[in-house]
């Protein structure tokens, strides 16, 4: 089958490729030059563990292409797919900014000529794939075509593998046409025996904003309980493991830390409380998550201050890890963002290290020290932040790391190491949502 994609980021580039790896015939197509020009070389614009190869593998085999035009691409297309970015908020009130989405659309809609299948893959708030109908509609009267929703289920460090190995596709449509189109392109899952949620397009558009907002709510959960077991001196780590035993919670986004981060869960709880407020509905509990989250990175910043003693004003802080998770260089709503520029802000001075994230996190705090690997970023600190459990950080030479420091002061905001075995090599260790633990005597 002949796909197009409107869009090369995240989403887009991740789907053309494994779309063209199922044996389709894939156009991605973006108005960026440089990025297509780069693209078309295999020179992959974003970190994504087995991308690269996977893209290459496709171009060579001629089943994959980059191009800013729009024909043949997607005159030729049976299934058009509209992966562009939605930005977190329109003009800072929540809603989900759709501008990139209709203006793709736009452009889209003189080029249909046959019967084609648009479909919604980006995050996208209810009602809009009535909107794009609306549009395509205005734009190319004579146009026969189809809207759907398809939305994405993909987290980052693990893309390729939830695309092709998914826990379920959803597919969001109002004919039988235009859902056995969407069967027909994903029928190598089928073999997997990958479950199919067929359903209307708002019900289809509303399950991401849902799966992600439950999500969210269960990180902001164990650091509510983090909190509480610093109070009272219990261990946040068996909470989750003693309630993610039980079938109906599971072990999975039960890991206290820093909160949630990303280019997803924030601004799909911010949209969904809006889509909420439109309808004239509560939705106090996506609220509170919001709140939970904000107030949790607050925490982690004076965490760090009182593990220096009240006051981070002229300290050197150490901080490994920046993006909002491991194995990704995103960096958007990560957690270092906010808790470092609190630290900045009261004079800290901040060394860090990323494995991936360290360029585009310049962009965004200039004023950090960014260092080669983990012991130079160490070399006389007052303190060790642990901020993203990236694996390399797993194993550290705890007693080179104590030697490099001022002071043996280990902060692990998300809970890597044992207690213990800090303990025995000296350092005063503090975690989240455990007993601070200070060196043997």
């Amino acid at each position: 089958m002949k796909i197009a994609i409107i869009g090369t980021g995240y989403v887009g580039l991740v789907s053309g490729a494994c779309f063209a790896e199922f044996g389709h015939e894939v156009t991605c197509i973006d108005r960026d030059q440089e990025k297509i020009s780069r693209l078309e070389k295999g020179e992959i614009t974003i970190y994504e563990p087995g991308l690269e190869a996977l893209v290459e593998k496709n171009l060579k085999a001629g089943r994959l292409m980059f191009t800013t035009d729009f024909i043949p691409g997607v005159p030729e297309a049976q299934v058009v797919f509209i992966a562009v970015g939605t930005p977190a908020s329109r003009r800072g009130d929540g809603y989900a900014d759709l501008t990139y989405v209709y203006d793709a659309v736009r452009q889209t809609a003189p080029h249909l000529q046959d019967y084609t299948v648009i479909v919604n893959k980006s995050t996208v708030p209810v009602g809009t794939a009535r909107q794009v109908a609306r549009i395509i509609g205005e734009v190319n009267p004579a146009a026969h075509f189809d809207v759907a929703s398809n939305p994405e289920f993909l987290r980052e460090g693990a893309a390729i593998r939830d695309f092709t190995h998914p826990d379920r596709v959803v597919i969001g449509v109002d004919s039988q046409r235009a859902e056995e189109v969407l069967k027909d392109i994903y029928r190598p899952l089928y073999l997997l025996e990958t479950p199919f949620v067929i359903t209307g397009i708002e019900t289809s558009e509303l399950i991401k904003y849902a799966a992600n907002a439950f999500l969210a709510t269960k990180i902001s959960f164990i650091n509510e309980m983090a909190n509480i077991c610093e109070e009272i001196g219990a261990d946040v780590q068996d909470v989750a493991r003693g309630i993610g035993l039980d079938g109906r919670i599971g072990k999975k986004f039960l890991h206290a830390g820093p909160g949630y981060g990303g280019s997803c869960f924030p601004k799909d709880a911010q949209a969904l409380m809006r889509i909420a407020q439109e309808c004239g509905v509560a939705c106090r509990v996506v609220e509170s998550v919001v709140e939970v989250n904000s107030a949790q990175k607050a925490r982690m910043a004076r965490k760090i201050r009182q593990a220096l003693g009240g006051s981070e004003g002229g300290r050197t802080i150490a901080v490994l890890g920046l993006s909002f998770k491991p194995e990704t260089d995103d960096m958007r709503d990560a957690p270092s963002l906010t808790i470092l520029s609190i630290l900045l802000e009261h004079g800290a001075h901040i060394r860090a290290y990323d494995p991936q994230a360290m360029k585009e996190a310049a962009k965004l705090m200039p004023e950090v020290t960014y260092c080669q690997n983990p012991y130079e970023t160490c070399e006389g600190a007052d303190a060790l932040v642990l901020m993203t459990e990236w694996n390399e950080f797993r194993a550290l030479d705890l007693e080179r790391i104590k030697g490099l420091l001022k002071e043996p002061v280990f902060i692990d905001l998300r809970n890597v190491y044992r207690p213990e075995v800090l303990r025995e090599h000296g350092f005063f260790y503090y975690s989240v949502g455990r007993v601070t633990v200070r060196p043997r005597q």
